[in-house]
C-alpha cells in the first residue's frame, strides 16, 4: 500500500477549521464599536435625568459625580468630552439593569400620559352628553354627585361663554380645570387597592 508522503501533507492549505482566525469566537470590531455607541447614548440619557433619579440607578460613586459634572458643564467642547467619558465608565456599568430600570420609567410616564387623555376625553363627554353622567354615576355611585354637576353646569356655561370671546380675551376655564381634577381625583380613588368600592371611572366610558 502506498503512503502519503508526510512533505505532500506538510504542503496542503489550511481548511478553515484548521486556521487560527477560525478559533476565534469573539464579537467582531463593527460589534465591539456598536456597543460602545449604544453604551455612550445610555451615557447622554443619563445625563438628563435628575439626581433623585439618578440616585435610584445602580451607579459607580465614580459615574455617578461624572454625570453630575457632565450636568454642571455648560461650554459646548467641555460637556461633549464629558459626556464620552461617562460613555468609557459605562463599560463598567450594569447597562442591562440601568436599561431596565429607564424602560420601566417611561412606560410608567406613557401609562401617566394615557390616563390624562382618557380623563380629558371623558370630561369634554360629560360637558357635551348627559347620558355619560348617568353612566359615570353607575360605575362609581359613592362620587359626590352635587359637586359633579355643580362643575358640569359651570363648565358648559364657560364653554359657552368662550364661543363669544372678543380678540385678546382669556377663556373661561376655573370649572373646566376643576372638573378634570375630581375626575382625576375618582381615578385615584379607583386605584386605591383599600377601597373595596372604588371602581375606574373610564371604564366602560
Amino acid at each position: 500500500m502506498r503512503l502519503y508522503d508526510s512533505r505532500m501533507m506538510t504542503d496542503l492549505p489550511e481548511t478553515p477549521e484548521d486556521s487560527p482566525d477560525s478559533l476565534y469566537d469573539g464579537p467582531s470590531k463593527s460589534h465591539v464599536k456598536r456597543e460602545m455607541l449604544a453604551l455612550v447614548d445610555l451615557g447622554k440619557e443619563l445625563c438628563e435625568l435628575s439626581p433623585e433619579r439618578l440616585k435610584q440607578l445602580p451607579l459607580s460613586e465614580r459615574l455617578y459625580d461624572s454625570i453630575r459634572l457632565a450636568q454642571r458643564t455648560t461650554s459646548r467642547e467641555g460637556l461633549r468630552r464629558q459626556v464620552h467619558f461617562v460613555g468609557k465608565l459605562m463599560r463598567d456599568a450594569q447597562a442591562d439593569l440601568i436599561r431596565a430600570q429607564l424602560e420601566t420609567w417611561k412606560n410608567g410616564s406613557r401609562e401617566q400620559t394615557q390616563a390624562m387623555h382618557r380623563l380629558e376625553a371623558l370630561r369634554d363627554r360629560l360637558l357635551k352628553e348627559d347620558a355619560a353622567f348617568t353612566v359615570l354615576l353607575q360605575k362609581y355611585p359613592h362620587a359626590d354627585i352635587q359637586q359633579l354637576r355643580t362643575f358640569i353646569r359651570e363648565g358648559r356655561k364657560e364653554m359657552a361663554a368662550n364661543e363669544n370671546l372678543r380678540q385678546g380675551q382669556d377663556p373661561l376655564r376655573k370649572h373646566y380645570r376643576a372638573l378634570f381634577q375630581a375626575l382625576k381625583t375618582l381615578q385615584e380613588t379607583a386605584q386605591d387597592p383599600s377601597n373595596e368600592s372604588s371602581q375606574d371611572p373610564n371604564a366602560s366610558l
